[in-house]
């Protein structure tokens, strides 16, 4: 994670205390930042893959957006993965006891750091989270 960051404290706080969920049933692989996760190392083994990035297209910079604007952003992403030919899985972050929303997201087995940031950069989203071979999340600020 950046030293230097233009993101306010809290809201960094929050994003590393938001729940990170891949699907949307009992099954549900739940990613927390710093803490390795078996589930999604053999994700990884069984997909054939080594990382993987969680990315929005929802509230950019971390502002509510409206809800046909965050959808509209979260269909672009969808299409963006599609034609990078990565597999995703829908899922949501939130964290909990909160008022914020769950934010729709993606998590793009196979997609790597760079290109991860540069795909969370054009959504103009504040950090997203990236995970390599450790299987333990990343916070990657982006601001």
């Amino acid at each position: 994670m950046s030293e230097t960051t233009l993101i306010h404290p809290d809201k960094v706080r929050a994003y590393l205390a938001t729940d990170y969920r891949l699907g949307h049933t009992d099954q549900d692989i739940v990613l927390n930042i710093g803490k390795y996760s078996q589930r999604l190392a053999t994700l990884f083994a069984d997909s054939g893959v080594n990382c993987g990035a969680f990315l929005t297209a929802y509230n950019p910079q971390g502002t509510v957006q409206s809800d046909a604007s965050n959808d509209q952003g979260h269909a672009e992403l969808a299409n963006k993965l599609q034609n990078l030919g990565l597999q995703a899985i829908e899922g949501s972050g939130s964290e909990e006891g909160t008022e914020w929303p769950a934010e729709k997201s993606y998590f793009a087995l196979g997609l790597a750091l760079e290109p991860a940031k540069a795909i969370g950069t054009h959504f103009d989203q504040d950090a997203i989270v990236w995970v390599g071979p450790d299987a333990a999340p990343q916070l990657i600020l982006l601001r």
